[in-house]
């Protein structure tokens, strides 16, 4: 990722956290919740991963070419989840702005060492890149207002919230998706 080294490394460490927090999210009882958390947990270390920052290492053209692989796959399978819920037309969207990141990342690489110097050209499109901004903050916005308090009221799947063990409580999970929101916003800014 191109921009400051201490964001970057920031927004490594929320984005490995997310992903951490979705893997033990997997240890769920509900089967929805263990996929949608599996997902979640692959586009957290993806992104943490994508989010290092360049003048720390500057990722080889294999690895973008795997972000391009693993999270084109991530998409397909997202579109085929999302023929029981519009929670995975979500994912085909990270996914696919995950890809297109990647791909902006090689059109960055490609663009060489202009007079002694990296060149600064963006890599993207900026008309794509506006249209996954407002989405994503969007997505954010949305997500924030059903954290406020009294948007999801004190009953999860007809049990009392209290007694719903920290790996199933819904307002973590969305806790995860804003905070990825909030990276994806980050990093497409850099785009």
């Amino acid at each position: 990722m191109h921009g400051p080294v201490l964001p970057g490394w920031l927004l490594v460490a929320l984005c490995a956290a997310t992903g951490s927090y979705c893997l033990l999210r997997m240890r769920s009882g509900f089967e929805g919740a263990r996929r949608a958390a599996g997902g979640e947990a692959v586009m957290g270390f993806g992104m943490a991963a994508m989010a290092v920052p360049a003048a720390f290492l500057t990722p080889p053209p294999w690895m973008l070419t795997g972000y391009v692989v693993v999270f084109g796959g991530t998409a397909l399978r997202a579109l085929w989840a999302a023929r029981g819920g519009a929670h995975h037309l979500h994912h085909v969207v990270g996914s696919l702005a995950m890809v297109y990141m990647a791909l902006a990342m090689t059109a960055q690489g490609a663009a060489g060492v202009h007079g002694g110097h990296a060149g600064h050209s963006a890599g993207g499109v900026p008309l794509l890149t506006g249209v996954l901004l407002l989405y994503f903050a969007g997505y954010v916005l949305s997500t924030g207002l059903r954290l406020l308090p009294g948007a999801a009221g004190g009953v999860i799947g007809g049990v009392p919230a209290a007694a719903v063990s920290w790996g199933a409580r819904p307002e973590l999970a969305l806790a995860c998706r804003l905070s990825m929101g909030i990276a994806m916003l980050a990093m497409l800014i850099t785009v």
